[in-house]
């Protein structure tokens, strides 16, 4: 909104004001038009060049920018393919470029940070980015990453002619936009991924059940042997499954291992965060919408519940899905069947749902936050995790297989990994499993010179060594024994009357917090 020139008298502040406010009203709606239309795009089945050429120009008025950079990265060639929309002559060009320093998407897309810089031509630290952009044009540039909860895919770059462009101020928003872009590429690799399984397993349906699926997940410990005889067993029925662990601990992979042991392995594998998606969006992405159900739905949408229609559902993060949308979801689970938003025929699937998460439903109910009876539909069949301090084994057999992931994509050769290091690492609690020790083997092989592991083993020394009052005293060591001591009288059990919890005269959060704190692992009270 612009004020008006100098020297022009304003003939009526009332009518200013209106026109001003119906500025912002009409503003508003074109952005939220744009933001529906995007929603439409995402749920579509186009290729990848058609779904970015749709979408680059709500991009483009969403973000107020000249040229939209498109960079998804290549792990098998190592490199980033670019695509560039110009606004002006609403062309697209692609080219391949190698993995290098000198390019913001590739350090966008190693540190997972935004890169601002405000004019190209005094650009020192991305020395290859001014030659890329200059044809277009392009005087200052921004990239955020392209990436989703489990997944990296590459940057996403706004260009404007106008030196200075402030983008840093819009960074909220551009980073929105980046995100919704990784969910519409995301979306469609699930579609791809969906194909080709049905395919593959049509060529060879014959499945080794005594050999499941669980490569993904790499160890070998008592600890894991058992969710994974656990999870052998399910696999063979329709069950709904609750599968619960920390963050990290590799929730989504035990669930597609499952599908892949099911009678349902040649149907569709249909994933859903529940808390990477906006709440507004979220009852359409999950039952789809009819035409016309509200402004900017132009097209009939299939949910995931219908894609997943014979299929496997897997509802991550399922503790936040919010608790107007709970009641619909408990009927899917009861009756197998639901309604699209907007619409008012009754559709029937076919679809084993399981659930993920992290949170303490059980305490979410007690606190009024999750439906009663959904938790108990979704608690037919628990499957905890352990916490990779539970399995501490497993530690060396991730670490060789984390470094030579990294080595491989980093074009590095990593061939010796000290005793030291493999030590320290056993020792350390990992508080956020095995995704931090992937992330802290990551940087190791970037911080690495020649073919000997290099790891900053400073950082985990520091963040395990315990404070001053704790290492003198033995206050913490008598709490330590009692607890443990308690939870063996209960067998593990925290909550309910005789659970160790009111035992102990704590609250079931608290005394959680507690166990964390000091270190008690399952095997010390269930042994």
């Amino acid at each position: 909104m612009q004020d008006n020139p100098p020297g022009e008298e304003r003939e009526s502040g009332a009518e200013d004001d209106a026109g001003r406010a119906e500025q912002v009203v009409d503003t508003g709606r074109a952005d939220r038009d744009s933001l529906l239309a995007m929603t439409e795009l995402i749920a579509g089945d186009q290729p990848l060049p058609d779904l970015f050429n749709g979408m680059a120009p709500l991009l483009r008025d969403l973000a107020n920018c000249d040229v939209l950079n498109l960079a998804l990265y290549n792990p098998v060639r190592n490199s980033f393919v670019a695509r560039l929309w110009e606004r002006d002559r609403h062309r697209t060009t692609e080219r391949e470029r190698d993995s290098v320093a000198d390019l913001p998407c590739s350090w966008v897309w190693q540190h997972q940070q935004p890169v601002f810089i405000p004019d190209l031509q005094g650009e020192t630290r991305f020395r290859g980015t001014f030659a890329e952009l200059n044809c277009f044009g392009v005087r200052s540039y921004a990239a955020f990453p392209l990436s989703t909860s489990g997944n990296r895919y590459g940057a996403l770059g706004f260009g404007s002619r106008t030196p200075g462009w402030e983008s840093e101020r819009y960074a909220s928003v551009l980073s929105s936009l980046a995100r919704l872009m990784a969910l519409a590429v995301e979306s469609r690799d699930l579609r791809q991924e969906s194909r080709q399984t049905r395919s593959q397993r049509a060529k060879s349906p014959q499945v080794d059940l005594k050999k499941p699926p669980f490569e993904a997940i790499i160890g070998n410990s008592p600890a894991l042997n058992l969710v994974f005889n656990a999870a052998s067993i399910v696999a063979q029925t329709d069950a709904t499954v609750l599968i619960t662990g920390e963050t990290g601990t590799g929730k989504e992979r035990i669930a597609r291992a499952i599908h892949l042991m099911s009678p349902r392995k040649e149907n569709a594998f249909i994933k859903l965060n529940c808390a990477a998606i906006p709440t507004g969006l979220l009852e359409s992405e999950l039952f789809g919408h009819e035409k016309g159900a509200f402004t900017g739905a132009v097209s009939q949408k299939v949910g995931r519940l219908e894609l997943a229609d014979r299929g496997t559902l897997l509802l991550d993060e399922v503790g936040d899905i919010p608790l107007e949308l709970q009641p619909k979801l408990l009927r899917v689970l009861q009756d197998q069947e639901f309604e699209r938003l907007g619409g008012t025929k009754t559709i029937k699937v076919n679809v084993r749902v399981l659930a993920a998460t992290n949170k303490d439903l059980g305490q979410a109910v007690e606190e009024k936050k999750f439906r009663s009876d959904l938790y108990y539909r979704l608690h037919v069949f628990p499957l905890p995790l352990p916490a990779l301090r539970e399995r501490r084994e497993d530690i060396p057999l991730l670490v060789q297989h984390f470094v030579r992931k990294y080595a491989t994509r980093l074009n590095k050769r990593i061939d010796i990994i000290p005793d030291e290091a493999v030590e320290c690492m056993m020792n350390y609690g990992w508080p956020g499993n095995v995704r931090e020790l992937e992330n802290f083997i990551e940087r190791s092989v970037i911080l690495s010179d020649g073919n000997r592991l290099g790891p900053p083993l400073g950082e985990l020394r520091n963040a395990a060594s315990p404070s001053r009052s704790e290492s003198n005293g033995t206050l913490r060591d008598r709490e330590r024994i009692h607890i443990i001591e308690v939870m063996r009288q209960t067998r593990g059990a925290l909550s309910g009357p005789r659970g160790a919890a009111a035992r102990l005269g704590l609250k079931r959060t608290t005394l959680q917090y507690r166990l964390q704190k000091l270190g008690i692992s399952r095997h010390e009270y269930l042994d």
